[in-house]
């Protein structure tokens, strides 16, 4: 697939994306270089592959569940701002 001047313009205008008029040759013949690729992945016949959920078939090595940290709660409580109930109040941000 190749990408012509007006469709990186858009693509960069979609995007938010200031682009330099000497680049979009550039931008297009790198975009159209991706699609190329992606349709290429897409043409490859998949119906007999199994999805998996990760490339390697091995267990997770898990640790112990252990406390590795004391609990300094009331110190970090003391030394904030502005503290109620246990909880650290903060000012609102959302109207």
């Amino acid at each position: 697939m190749s990408l012509e001047r007006s469709d990186v313009v858009s693509i960069a205008h979609l995007a938010r994306l200031a682009v330099a008029e000497d680049d979009i040759p550039v931008y297009a013949r790198n975009l159209s270089n991706i699609l190329d690729l992606v349709a290429q992945m897409n043409a490859v016949d998949t119906s007999d592959v199994e999805p998996m959920a990760h490339p390697l078939d091995m267990a997770q090595r898990l640790r112990e569940d252990e406390v590795t940290e004391t609990d300094q709660r009331e110190k970090f409580q003391a030394i904030a701002p502005s503290v109620e109930a246990g909880l650290y109040l903060v000012p609102k941000v959302i109207e």
